[in-house]
């Protein structure tokens, strides 16, 4: 193989999907990072913090509850229609406008800031659905674990480089021209929608829509139609026990890996780490996770996705355990590393696994479905955090309880069978004329 055929980018249009991953990942990074604080100091200032919080969370609550009920519809409808491409643009458009939309934030305006926040999260979250649905098209059976990585390392590549240069503007104003901090920070927002938009371009021009598939039920308009293939789907899963058993593994573990992301800096702050270590140290998972997503791809050829996942979840386990005694910055520093050895490659593997057993025709709406768990993923775990603190007192023995979800994840995806479920979607592929 050559350099290109080992990291999954050795064609033109698998490296326009993966670039998809370097253009929206700039959205999680900086704004998940950068807009809760102007959220709270501008569009919320003069009012209490705990109450700007309160909004932000239920801002985001609402985003995903939107995302998460439209989402399998709209999955069933692009299947039918043949129109994957056309809902990720018509998703992405929304998202782009909305984040360009944040560099208008004026003090006090948060019913507008919450506004552009809840359309950026749908429209990014929209796109990654049919991203994703995307995957088992444009790469081969063998390639899936390679190509499903390369996204997630470049996607880290991107976010850093831009990230770095968001932050850079905001801690340094007076260096790039920029007159303040705030406006440096709505200039970051607008940087976000711009390169979202730019490294788009190649996926829309050189991926190909994959063949519509109408099989089913059809007649009538395309609701209608969405929504009698979603009650076949529900009918017909039980066909598809392992890909199943793989969603319900990778909720569990993946609401791990959300909880030890999400309640990262909150515990850092706990036991003393200094806000601006934190802050780099965010950006040190992502630069450690650009070719550590890569080797796990590599790894996945000779060994499986599903060990190399198992691998990942093992050293999740060791970082609770490193969480609990972690008393330093340099100590968090280390945690930060080890996040950013397995975060990607345990997401990138979970993503071509499931991908490798679901029938094509019906990515869309597997993928769907994938992106539910994704996003409800992270609903028990800081629960679970929450409880433990207010019984102990204390993050450490929090972060300790975490372990359990790797665990049980794990325990769920040994009863995975790959080469079963496989087996089930080829099948189907068979059946509606898909060879």
């Amino acid at each position: 193989m050559s350099f290109l055929e080992r990291i999954g980018l050795h064609r033109k249009e698998l490296r326009a999907w993966a670039l998809y991953d370097w253009a929206n990942s700039a959205f999680w990074a900086t704004i998940i990072l950068i807009f809760p604080f102007h959220f709270a100091g501008v569009a919320n200032a003069g009012q209490p913090p705990a109450v700007a919080s309160a909004r932000y969370a239920w801002s985001t609550a609402f985003a995903m509850t939107v995302i998460a009920l439209l989402s399998p519809l709209l999955g069933a409808i692009a299947d039918y229609a043949g129109a994957k491409k056309k809902m990720l643009f018509g998703f992405l458009t929304i998202g782009v406008l909305a984040t360009a939309g944040m560099f208008f934030i004026r003090t006090g305006e948060w019913r507008y800031a919450a506004a552009t926040f809840i359309l950026g999260n749908i429209g990014v979250a929209g796109t990654i659905i049919f991203y994703e649905a995307l995957l088992p098209h444009v790469a081969k059976p063998d390639e899936l674990d390679r190509v499903s990585s390369a996204g997630y390392s470049l996607g880290y590549l991107g976010s850093a480089i831009l990230m770095a240069l968001n932050l850079a503007w905001i801690q340094k104003p007076e260096w790039f021209g920029i007159s303040s901090p705030e406006v440096a920070t709505r200039l970051a927002f607008l940087s976000v929608a711009l390169w979202w938009a730019l490294f788009s371009i190649p996926l829309f021009r050189d991926v190909s829509e994959p063949p519509r598939a109408a099989v089913g039920p059809g007649g009538g308009n395309l609701i209608s139609i969405g929504f009698t293939r979603l009650r076949q789907t529900f009918k017909e899963l039980k066909s598809y026990r392992h890909a199943l058993l793989m969603l319900l593994a990778f909720l569990i573990y993946n609401d791990g890996i959300g909880t030890i992301i999400r309640m990262g800096a909150p515990y850092a702050a706990e036991v003393g780490v200094p806000e601006n270590q934190a802050a780099l140290s965010l950006l040190l998972v992502q630069i450690v996770g650009i070719p550590f997503a890569l080797l796990f791809g590599m790894a996945a050829d000779r060994l499986g996705a599903k060990r190399c996942i198992f691998l990942a979840l093992a050293v999740y386990i060791g970082i609770t355990v490193w969480g609990y005694y972690m008393k330093t910055a340099a100590q968090f520093f280390v945690l930060c590393m080890l996040v950013g050895m397995v975060m990607g490659g345990a997401q990138a593997l979970s993503r071509s696994l499931f991908a490798s057993m679901i029938p094509r025709h019906k990515s869309a709406e597997f993928f769907a479905f994938f992106g539910v768990f994704d996003k409800f993923a992270g609903i028990l775990g800081p629960a679970v955090f929450a409880v433990v603190v207010d019984a102990t007192g204390s993050s450490r023995g929090a972060i300790l309880a975490v372990m359990a979800f790797f665990i049980v994840g794990g325990a769920l995806l040994s009863r995975v069978d790959v080469a079963e479920g496989q087996r089930v979607a080829r099948a189907a592929e068979a059946q509606a004329g898909l060879v």
